[in-house]
């Protein structure tokens, strides 16, 4: 293990790594902002360096500083969190240059994962279903046309280099999809340098499902479980819960075993998210992976009762995976709510300012994971998220009800403030998700005034969507491992019982 390590990243998320290295006898060196200077993290450190002023790209984002810093207190790793540079191969890269284990994937495989037109081609040859459309990216107009005839309307232009929810129009005519693909690529180009899109078909009414997986340095891999994050606004996560409710055990074990294929297939190591649309017929179809810790992971150390940020730290110091397939049983139901300063009657507004009043919630099997105190000035520079409340019970039932007491008891108050708990509430009281049939499409009916006279609405079924025949685009084979004439091999993964995993 290492003797030091460099949280690059700020907020509940360096608390959380803060946290870890300190239960796990790792000293801390804690790099932040002029306007984080008197933050938590900071505050409990065992070193800490001033990076930049508040803007971002001159402090969390600025890979050099960083480096820098991580080079005079003699720290041996760099842990990014989430967000910032927790993707950025480049960084890793320079990360490796000078001499620093960055907590993640390897470069190569990084750079691979974030550009969403390789990573489809690198998941097909894996086996793992794609939503229909162009495996490829679509350089002209008329070739995303003849796509979208292909595959039929809604469909979605998606930028290659896209994240985090940005880089996507959803296109409902083949009036609409010349301007939105001009519109897609020029947006692309500004956020990500990179103007590439590519074009399938807009699962109007999928749930969102993700697979947790944790891969080791020798080739050694396990899942733990699936976690639905289907109530979205505008691709953002609000709430989630481990595992996926409602999905037929077979679908549950499908969506487990292709995402731990789909990992090892490509060199993954560390912490990772694979991430799939499921449509009503149960349908599954890879939308991407993410190479790193995520904010939702509270939920399955909840029911699996395995610290993820330890187990990254461990795999990042090149031990072997200390836990088996056979090893990992969900027990109980979690569910997160994500607190987001912002005013929902405002169409979701940030509403920073100095929290006056600040009590977290407590009891039985409830979980704040918070970087906010009374005093603290939650700044208007950076992401909105506040504090994550995650609650567990024997069953999905007991652990929504736990978890509406809990926002119940959350007073968060200052001149200006605002978080997103009632419309968090509003979310937990409603009949389709109650009963585990909400979709992507939740918080858009919820925000939507009923014309008048019209039914109480609810989640229509998805679009049926036939996933056209294509041949795997040729991609290289980026492990590290690779065999000269293109083999990759994969140790095997232990066998576990039928459905070991799952929850009964």
């Amino acid at each position: 293990m290492f003797d030091k390590l460099l949280i690059a990243n700020r907020g509940e998320i360096a608390l959380r790594v803060l946290r870890a290295c300190r239960e796990l006898g790792v000293r801390t060196v804690v790099v932040h902002s002029s306007a984080d200077a008197d933050s938590l993290p900071v505050r409990l450190a065992d070193e800490t360096v001033r990076i930049g002023p508040a803007a971002s790209r001159q402090s969390y984002l600025n890979a050099a500083a960083i480096v820098e810093a991580a080079r005079q207190t003699g720290a041996q790793a760099v842990h990014p969190g989430y967000g910032f540079l927790s993707e950025d191969a480049d960084f890793a890269e320079i990360c490796a240059e000078n001499g620093l284990t960055f907590v993640g994937p390897p470069p190569q495989v990084m750079a691979a994962l974030a550009d969403k037109s390789t990573a489809r081609a690198l998941m097909s040859r894996a086996g793992l279903p794609l939503p229909p459309g162009s495996v490829r990216t679509l350089p002209t107009a008329a070739e995303a046309l003849e796509v979208a005839a292909e595959v039929g309307y809604p469909v979605i232009v998606k930028a290659a280099a896209g994240g985090g929810g940005r880089g996507m129009t959803v296109v409902r005519s083949a009036t609409e999809l010349p301007r939105a693909y001009a519109r897609t690529r020029a947006a692309a180009q500004v956020a990500f340098g990179d103007d590439r899109v590519y074009v399938e078909r807009y699962l109007a009414d999928a749930r969102h499902v993700e697979v947790q997986v944790l891969c080791d340095n020798h080739g050694n891999g396990i899942h733990l479980g699936t976690r639905d994050c289907s109530v979205q606004r505008r691709h953002q996560k609000l709430i989630e819960e481990a595992p996926a409710p409602a999905l037929r055990p077979a679908t549950l074990d499908t969506l487990a075993e292709t995402a731990l294929r789909g990992a090892l297939s490509v060199g993954f190591t560390g912490a990772g998210t694979v991430e799939f649309l499921v449509d009503e017929a149960e349908r599954c179809h890879f939308l991407e992976i993410n190479c790193r810790i995520q904010v939702e992971h509270p939920v399955t150390e909840l029911v699996t009762g395995i610290d993820l940020v330890h187990e990254q730290l461990h795999v990042a110091a090149g031990t072997p995976l200390r836990w088996r397939q056979e090893d990992v049983r969900l027990r109980g139901v979690a569910v997160e709510c994500r607190v987001n300063v912002e005013d929902p009657d405002r169409d979701f507004a940030p509403a920073p300012g100095r929290l006056d009043r600040f009590r977290p919630p407590g009891g039985p099997f409830t979980r704040v994971d918070t970087h906010g105190h009374v005093g603290y000035l939650v700044s208007p520079h950076y992401d909105s998220l506040l504090a994550k409340v995650a609650v567990w019970a024997p069953d999905r039932d007991g652990a929504l009800d736990r978890l509406d007491r809990a926002l119940g008891e959350f007073e968060v108050a200052g001149p200006g403030v605002r978080t997103t708990i009632p419309f968090a509430r509003r979310v937990l009281r409603d009949a389709a998700f109650r009963a585990g049939r909400h979709t992507t499409a939740l918080v858009d009916r919820l925000l939507t005034p009923p014309a008048a006279g019209a039914p109480p609405a609810v989640d229509a079924p998805p679009v049926a969507a036939v996933v056209p025949a294509a041949e795997p685009a040729p991609v290289p084979d980026i492990r590290a491992d690779a065999d000269p004439a293109g083999r990759t091999p994969v140790t095997a993964v232990p066998a576990a019982g039928p459905n070991a995993w799952r929850n009964p």
